[in-house]
């Protein structure tokens, strides 16, 4: 298993920039998928990015894209998400996941171990 901690977070007004970043350490980083997710309060967790193995390949929700960089170092074992231009409906906890195979996916059912999560709050 991979263990995943979340840090980056915090209280921020729109139009400001964050960059999260997820450390992982067990099993071998650079063999995985990872992946960002966010949950606001009563909602449903939901896909923001994911990066291939390799970094070669990434994803993105429609409506981060052009704000939001996922970008992974395989030699420092993290992973992390620019985010700029925030927006108040960027608001939730920010979750790293791992998907145990070398491609990404948008799916949480695809990811295997999740971070504790990181609270972002952006303010109007």
């Amino acid at each position: 298993q991979v263990q995943l901690v979340e840090s980056g977070g915090g209280l921020v007004q729109a139009g400001d920039s964050l960059r999260l970043s997820c450390a992982a350490s067990g099993r071998t980083f650079s063999s995985y998928a990872m992946g960002w997710f966010r949950q606001a309060p009563g909602k449903e967790r939901e896909f923001v990015a994911a990066i291939s193995r390799s970094g070669s390949i990434t994803y993105y929700t429609d409506s981060v894209k052009g704000r939001f960089t996922i970008s992974r170092d395989n030699a420092k074992n993290t992973v992390s998400l620019q985010m700029n231009s925030l927006k108040p409906e960027d608001t939730a906890v920010y979750y790293c996941a791992v998907r145990y195979r070398d491609t990404a996916t948008r799916r949480v059912a695809d990811f295997g171990s999740w971070g504790q999560g990181t609270q972002v709050t952006v303010s109007s």
